[in-house]
């Protein structure tokens, strides 16, 4: 009986004291600080005698927080501003690229962009490879210049990531591209204008375990995002728009990449929410949300009597609104090569324009493009529970090559109207197709 009152009494003293250890040993500042490092104003005036730095290091290393998946602990905090920018709008791109060349030689870094701050860049490489991983904390707003000359030594990249590995860039903030200008003197839009190139506002050039996230990318030059000839891609919470009649202004362009998953993402731009290219393979799209633009396309392919292969690509749980087209596969007459093993699942069309549709016979230039006898090859494509509404009478669209027919095309559990609930027709030509549960419209009938 005696040790049984001893145990309860030791029992109820440590539960009584566990709180007020707890509250000695935790840090009461430790969201102001969180507020701090990312730029928002804090309520502690003390907080503001601290020296940034400090800041932005003392959490990290008591709390071991992590950021893509690595901790704190043990990097270096890099901010621009300690290397000459202002972030009034002024010209920061010296000062990013002294902070780049520092974060790269370190053994783990963090670049911090800080809130509330506005960096005009001029065109700018992020070159590696660096001597660890870096993680790229974008909080406040980076602007491109509007300045179309600085852009003469390479008229193709604004931001351009190149041979890094282990990169995570994230943030919160805003990368705005500028590109009224570059739209403007677009052939596109005025035909009395040469055709030229443009940049891509944002570029990851044969990067390999790449996390680019939680990010707004507005108003490209040309090509939003595009990721190059990596391996291992995580692309997800983006939001990237410009108006609907900007020219040329994809959201995410993926070539020649493997392993990449884009996800819950809103994406609204004036050509392909996603465009998928020659060379790449898994390619994994879920969650995304599209409109205005051309839609979610493999291709164009083939152009320029090129070879072309693309392969394991699955778009799902989509939505698509008022886009000119829906899931797309293009590809031109002369090429060669293969687009296999692809599936289109669970989607949603509201007001589409060709909802449903594949074009062995893309030609995207002022001439008519003549016949020719190659063709990429389209094969093993599933379209299976989409469903919605055509702005088009024709939801589905299979224009496939006379000499290399589509095959092994399924359409599965497929219902798309026309607004009214009118029915809507579907032209298959030289195509395969397989058709399981209720089909509508239907290839059998066209």
């Amino acid at each position: 009986m005696f040790l049984q009152t001893r145990f309860l009494t030791c029992l109820i003293a440590f539960l009584l004291s566990f709180p007020c250890y707890f509250c000695s040993h935790a840090s009461p500042h430790y969201n102001d600080y969180l507020g701090k490092a990312s730029g928002h104003n804090s309520p502690r005036t003390f907080i503001n005698a601290i020296k940034t730095r400090e800041l932005e290091n003392w959490p990290w290393r008591k709390f071991g927080s992590k950021v893509g998946g690595r901790s704190l602990a043990s990097l270096k905090t890099i901010n621009v501003n300690d290397y000459g920018a202002k972030g009034d709008g002024s010209d920061a791109t010296e000062a990013f690229k002294k902070a780049w060349e520092a974060a790269c030689s370190s053994e783990g870094s963090v670049l911090v962009v800080p809130k509330n701050k506005n960096y005009l860049l001029k065109p700018i490489t992020f070159q590696g490879p660096c001597k660890s991983g870096i993680t790229v904390q974008i909080y406040g707003t980076v602007q491109a210049s509007s300045d179309q000359s600085a852009y003469r030594s390479d008229i193709a990249h604004w931001l351009l990531f190149e041979n890094v590995q282990n990169l995570v860039v994230q943030g919160g903030g805003v990368i705005n591209g500028n590109g009224k200008a570059w739209w403007e003197n677009s052939c596109k839009v005025n035909d009395e204008h040469p055709c030229k190139e443009a940049p891509t506002a944002l570029t990851f050039y044969n990067c390999k375990n790449l996390v680019v996230k939680n990010l707004k990318i507005q108003n490209a030059q040309q090509i939003h995002v595009s990721f190059e000839n990596c391996v291992g891609v995580q692309a997800s919470g983006l939001t990237i728009i410009a108006p609907g009649n900007s020219p040329n202004t994809d959201g995410i362009h993926v070539a020649g990449t493997q392993n990449i998953h884009i996800s819950n993402s809103v994406i609204g731009t004036g050509d392909d929410c996603i465009s998928i290219a020659s060379g790449s393979q898994k390619v994994q799209v879920t969650g995304v949300t599209c409109g205005p633009g051309h839609g979610i396309s493999i291709g164009s392919l083939g152009s320029g009597n090129t070879e072309s292969h693309v392969s394991d690509v699955t778009v799902s749980d989509a939505t698509l609104s008022g886009t000119t087209n829906g899931v797309r596969i293009k590809t031109w007459q002369g090429g060669s090569g293969i687009a296999s093993n692809i599936k289109f699942q669970n989607i949603v069309m509201n007001n589409v324009d060709n909802p449903i549709i594949i074009d062995q016979k893309y030609c995207d230039q002022a001439k008519p493009c003549k016949p020719q006898s190659s063709a990429v090859l389209v094969q093993n494509v599933l379209y299976q529970n989409i469903k919605g509404t055509s702005s088009s009478n024709e939801a589905i669209q299979l224009n496939c090559s006379d000499e290399f027919p589509c095959e092994g095309i399924v359409l599965q559990d497929i219902n798309i109207q026309i607004g009214g609930g009118k029915a809507a027709k579907a032209v298959c030509n030289n195509a395969r197709v397989t058709q399981k549960g209720g089909v509508s419209p239907n290839c059998m009938e066209a």
